[in-house]
């Protein structure tokens, strides 16, 4: 998007998402991601959108700061270090760069995201 302040109308409720396919790293179930990018900036950083994805288990590893906002939906996050974080509508967290564990869907989430350096 060209914009001084790049924006999306209706994102916790937009159906006009691309599809980014299976989740990779699947442990149990078949995750299907899709989404919409808000920006993305040189190298990808900073990039900020919505994600939306179905019901499965898989690993997973944070490259960069990830700030959350889940707007819907529920899953439970678990760190290798055995720490739970249970989301859902209206939860919002910041995973580090270097956060590893798991993530299990329960129910199709929504999140509205920024990665940054």
């Amino acid at each position: 998007m060209t914009s001084s302040a790049p924006h999306l109308h209706g994102a916790s409720t937009r159906s006009d998402l691309v599809d980014w396919g299976v989740q990779p790293d699947a442990i149990s179930g078949a995750s299907h991601s899709r989404g919409r990018l808000v920006h993305k900036g040189p190298d990808n950083r900073p990039e900020c959108g919505i994600w939306v994805c179905t019901p499965g288990r898989w690993r997973l590893s944070i490259p960069r700061d990830e700030l959350c906002h889940f707007v819907a939906g529920h899953a439970t996050y678990r760190s290798d270090d055995g720490e739970v974080i249970e989301v859902e509508k209206g939860t919002v967290v910041l995973f580090p760069a270097g956060w590893s564990g798991e993530c299990d869907v329960h129910e199709t989430m929504r999140n509205i995201y920024i990665l940054v350096a």
